[in-house]
């Protein structure tokens, strides 16, 4: 077979079918590319020098991966514009704390965000104290976009090119993707989910009227694929409750992207066997990751191979820490080896980790996951 551009590459296992060889692409979406940059991570989070984005299309050529693009996407106007402030109070040698302003026609939500100089930064206040008292801002944060810029999209398209797939993110509503909103988190949204069901269903439907009209307008715009989901979809919630706030929206984003032709992709880090199994008899997903294995996950990918492989292609899963941060590139060759074997016949199948290598990973073990796949993962 001719060998296959990164982009060509990818697409192919996603589609769930047999590229060259098996794809490289462990997840490095921020603390590797930030690291390689040497400067402090403020600078790429606060002052965007250089971007995110453009800081993992460094690592991408530093590596030689096959690139896995999830930063960009159209830039939406809704009806009522708001407008964000961000002013700094505090700054150390270790980390820089800012107030987040975020002004709406019924008043202004606060919140506060740290940066640390070799970390990614933590939003450590939340815009909303109080669902009921806050009702009437919160409605503005999901509004429904009414038209999109593709400016910074087909750029970044342009800068990225053949060295890997460009996604769009349009995630689900559920704790998971809530919790960073709320003051309390998880143990606020648990109360109001049981204390004012009503209110959260309002909230679940409001989401899912904005998303849809993203992900419409996403599927226009024609990115390689829609990744969905969210991180911790069941670990941040119950499988029941995912069914109930999550589920109604994954299928109609993953039924309208097929019916046009746009792949999708669910990212959902942590346990995650029964979401998979959802995806597959219940959705119309193509591709599902991290898979990560016990004890931070609850995937075999053997079994999830064996199981849904007809149905779903799969992304994953070599341990972040055990293998990845604490092994050696002997111990990344095995487990490399290992998850080929698992769930590389027949395609379908990308070689990543399990979630977000670590910042301190050694280069040298990704260099051997890069390697693995070039030798041991061609496809013959």
């Amino acid at each position: 077979m001719e060998e296959m551009t990164p982009r060509q590459r990818f697409l192919t296992a996603i589609r769930n079918e047999q590229p060259d060889r098996v794809p490289c692409a462990p997840d490095m979406s921020n603390m590797i590319p930030a690291r390689l940059t040497g400067r402090p991570f403020w600078d790429i989070y606060y002052h965007l020098d250089p971007p995110l984005w453009r800081a993992y299309l460094e690592a991408v050529r530093h590596f030689g991966i096959d690139g896995w693009f999830i930063y960009g996407g159209p830039e939406f106007t809704v009806p009522v514009p708001l407008e964000y402030e961000e002013t700094s109070i505090t700054r150390t040698a270790e980390r820089w704390v800012t107030t987040n302003r975020v002004k709406t026609p019924a008043g202004d939500l606060f919140g506060e965000m740290t940066y640390y100089v070799a970390d990614p930064p933590t939003q450590t206040v939340k815009l909303i104290k109080d669902l009921r008292r806050d009702w009437d801002k919160v409605r503005y944060l999901f509004q429904e976009p009414v038209a999109c810029d593709l400016t910074e999209m087909r750029a970044q398209q342009k800068e990225l090119g053949e060295m890997g797939v460009y996604g769009v993110t349009v995630i689900c509503p559920g704790f998971h993707t809530w919790f960073g909103l709320f003051e309390g988190s998880l143990e606020t949204l648990s109360y109001l989910y049981y204390d004012a069901p009503d209110l959260i269903e309002e909230l679940r439907e409001m989401h899912e009227r904005q998303l849809l009209k993203q992900a419409e307008m996403v599927i226009d715009a024609r990115p390689d694929f829609i990744l969905t989901g969210g991180s911790g979809t069941i670990t941040l919630q119950s499988p029941r409750i995912a069914r109930e706030l999550t589920l109604p929206t994954l299928q109609k984003i993953t039924r309208m992207a097929k019916e046009a032709g746009v792949l999708t992709m669910v990212h959902s880090c942590g346990r995650e066997y029964d979401l998979v199994k959802m995806c597959a008899e219940e959705t119309d997903l193509n591709c599902i990751n991290p898979l990560e294995e016990p004890p931070m996950g609850d995937c075999s990918l053997a079994q999830v191979k064996r199981e849904f492989g007809d149905r779903l292609s799969l992304m994953g899963n070599l341990h972040t820490t055990n293998v990845m941060l604490f092994g050696t590139p002997e111990d990344v060759e095995r487990a490399a080896i290992k998850a080929i074997d698992d769930a590389g016949a027949g395609g379908g199948f990308i070689l990543s980790t399990g979630d977000q290598c670590g910042r301190d990973t050694p280069e040298a073990n990704i260099f051997k996951l890069v390697e693995v796949c070039k030798t041991y993962g061609r496809y013959s």
